[in-house]
């Protein structure tokens, strides 16, 4: 612990460099303050990748990235994302949804219904239909496009147990989601069940996935961890962002095997507000504090948790927060400028 820590920042698209600015400043002042060495370092992912070097993902940046201790990731709309994650191996992603007291007005449950939440939702990042065969063609009906969903048996018991351990250190309890009445080659169920032999003290649940968005919707604080694969993981973690007020709100850390890993907001990059100034940083935040926790820096990982925490309950807020108490309303850069105040204990000039 306390490094020397290699950061590397993709900025991407959209609003992706205005929040990874914003979170990359929070982080280098509280590092400095707590004596934690990290070196920041920048390199071209996406559309601004392709511009300069011909390709979303270029080689350059993976041996950045493969040198690194983590890698930030501001968002792209589609190209290099997968590549991204292929490369590294990246199947285990880390969603926690959970609810602030201060922003519960902002949700779109009662305060009764959203109040205490804390979900982990765990989803298999590598395989299923993102990553299977699929193509256009044509036949005598007429033109035609497919994506094939495939899952080695073996790339569900590694998430599975990911998601067990996890479950064990919680509260112990774990919801599979799946759509086997549908999809009955792919047996979530039955594989997460042989897995979870090895972890007794966890109570396993399955649940069909339209059930389950139902229920999330309904009783939201009946789920601990809920495991999903690649893309019913990535639809019903999104649910988590309308139930604490904002998908803004909304971190994620992807492992692989080997304790790398890529951190990102789950906002996506917002091209109807990029560029206003006016996106939520603390996805982004919440995503370097994942990485901190990963590298055991949980000192500093608490001090800056707390600070945006306490930023919020002051009544700062960004526009997809809804109505800021006292004319509090802040940008972007001011949000980042009140965390970084409220780590130093003192009120920041500029909103």
């Amino acid at each position: 612990m306390g490094g020397p820590y290699r950061l590397v920042v993709l900025p991407g698209e959209g609003i992706g460099p205005e929040v990874t600015t914003a979170a990359r400043r929070v982080l280098e002042h509280a590092a400095r303050a707590e004596g934690v060495e990290i070196s920041v370092e920048e390199a071209d992912f996406g559309i601004p990748a392709l511009e300069r070097h011909g390709s979303y993902f270029p080689a350059q940046t993976a041996r950045v990235c493969g040198a690194s201790d983590g890698i930030l990731l501001g968002a792209v709309e589609r190209g290099g994302l997968l590549e991204l994650r292929s490369h590294f191996d990246f199947f285990a992603n880390l969603r926690p949804v959970r609810s602030i007291d201060c922003v519960l007005d902002a949700s779109s449950l009662k305060p009764e219904k959203a109040h205490g939440l804390d979900i982990l939702f765990v989803r298999e990042l590598t395989s299923g239909i993102h990553f299977g065969p699929g193509s256009r063609g044509e036949d005598e009906r007429g033109s035609y496009g497919y994506h094939t969903m495939l899952y080695y048996d073996a790339q569900i018991r590694r998430i599975a147990r990911v998601a067990l351990e996890h479950a064990s250190r919680r509260r112990g309890r774990l919801t599979v989601a799946h759509k086997e009445n549908a999809l009955p080659h792919i047996p979530w169920c039955a594989l997460v069940s042989e897995e979870a032999a090895g972890f007794p003290g966890v109570e396993v649940e399955n649940l069909l996935v339209d059930n389950l968005a139902m229920q999330l919707v309904a009783d939201p604080g009946q789920f601990d961890v809920i495991l999903a694969g690649n893309m019913m993981g990535d639809w019903l973690s999104s649910i988590g962002g309308a139930l604490v007020g904002s998908i803004g709100l909304l971190a994620s850390a992807s492992l692989n095997e080997h304790g790398l890993g890529l951190y990102e907001p789950i906002h996506g990059t917002a091209p109807e507000i990029a560029g206003q100034g006016i996106a939520n940083p603390l996805g982004a935040l919440g995503s370097l504090v994942l990485m901190l926790r990963q590298w055991e820096e949980d000192l500093l990982a608490d001090r800056i948790e707390q600070s945006w925490r306490r930023v919020l309950e002051q009544g700062y807020r960004t526009p997809d927060l809804g109505p800021a108490s006292s004319g509090k309303r802040v940008s972007c850069e001011g949000m980042a400028d009140q965390v970084i105040a409220a780590l130093a204990g003192a009120g920041a000039s500029h909103v």
